[in-house]
């Protein structure tokens, strides 16, 4: 499908929270809402990134309504403060984009809440702040959440006896971490469905992109930095990177629970369409399973049903 920033509709009237937008993805993500008319929360955790992030959307969108909240998605008390927050200040959220994300640090982190870096920020923080922004999304007429996967979930392994990477393997980590952003994505849009919730899910990847992504995870040694370094050909412009986040989020012709990215070149580029699911990613026990635990680990719970008028 031909789809361009030019195609986004008018956002007039609707409220957009999308994390990780000081920078790369999800800052050409907020930039683009803003300019549709959207009013944007960019959310992150610098507050001086976030004062520039606001400086460079007003230049081009001088009228956009933009504001910066702080979050860290390394820290459950952190996601639990910002949707307190929200959830005192705002009335709705039409569109929220899980994109905040960190990618292969050579060594075995962990988050405050000491778990792997990669499964706690890229996904489990997530999934507890859709869980807790609940409120929210379902006043909503439609609200839209979409999940930023990764190529990389081509190869992931949901390993519930090594959630956590105890064995740590970069790779295999930031995989696991991404497959279950895939797979939050599907099971939102069938809970959704099934509970009445009135929320439509959907999972994107950005094919591969020219952000900080990987100096700020990797390092700039290494077979992947080097590749960043002299194939710059293999990598996407970031706004054009951008665009699948922002069919799943805006689009009308977008599909319920779908999976969407680059269709060129191994998906690592090209034009808006479906993505290709992995089988493990349509696994409805795993993905219960996934589900359950995580709702233990990050100590949140989704509705069973939609709340009475």
């Amino acid at each position: 499908m031909s789809f361009t920033e030019r195609n986004i509709p008018d956002l007039s009237g609707k409220t957009a929270v999308v994390t990780g937008a000081t920078g790369g993805l999800g800052y050409e993500t907020a930039r683009m809402l803003a300019e549709h008319g959207a009013r944007v929360i960019v959310a992150g955790r610098n507050a001086d990134k976030g004062t520039s992030a606001l400086a460079g959307i007003r230049m081009t969108a001088p009228r956009s309504d933009v504001s910066f909240e702080k979050i860290d998605l390394g820290s459950l008390a952190s996601v639990a403060a910002f949707s307190d927050r929200l959830l005192t200040a705002a009335t709705s959220i039409d569109i929220l984009v899980n994109n905040a994300g960190v990618m292969m640090p050579p060594t075995r982190q962990t988050t405050a809440d000491g778990f792997e870096l990669q499964f706690g920020t890229n996904y489990l923080s997530h999934f507890a702040l859709t869980a807790q922004l609940m409120p929210l999304l379902t006043k909503a007429t439609a609200a839209r959440v979409v999940s930023l996967s990764s190529i990389a979930a081509q190869q992931g392994k949901i390993d519930f006896g090594n959630l956590q990477s105890e064995s740590y393997k970069p790779m295999v980590a930031y995989g696991q971490s991404k497959l279950a952003c895939l797979m939050f994505g599907i099971e939102l849009e069938r809970r959704s469905q099934a509970n009445g919730w009135g929320i439509t899910s959907f999972a994107v990847h950005p094919g591969v992109a020219r952000t900080d992504l990987i100096p700020n995870g990797i390092g700039n040694t290494g077979p992947v930095a080097l590749i960043r370094r002299y194939m710059t050909f293999l990598f996407q412009a970031v706004p054009q990177a951008a665009l699948p986040t922002l069919f799943a989020a805006t689009a009308l012709d977008a599909l319920p629970g779908s999976y969407y990215g680059p269709t060129g070149l191994m998906e690592i580029r090209g034009k808006v369409g479906v993505a290709s699911t992995p089988k493990t990613a349509l696994d409805v026990d795993v993905a219960r399973r996934l589900w359950d635990t995580s709702e233990e680990l990050a100590g949140v719970h989704f509705p069973k049903a939609a709340a009475s008028a």
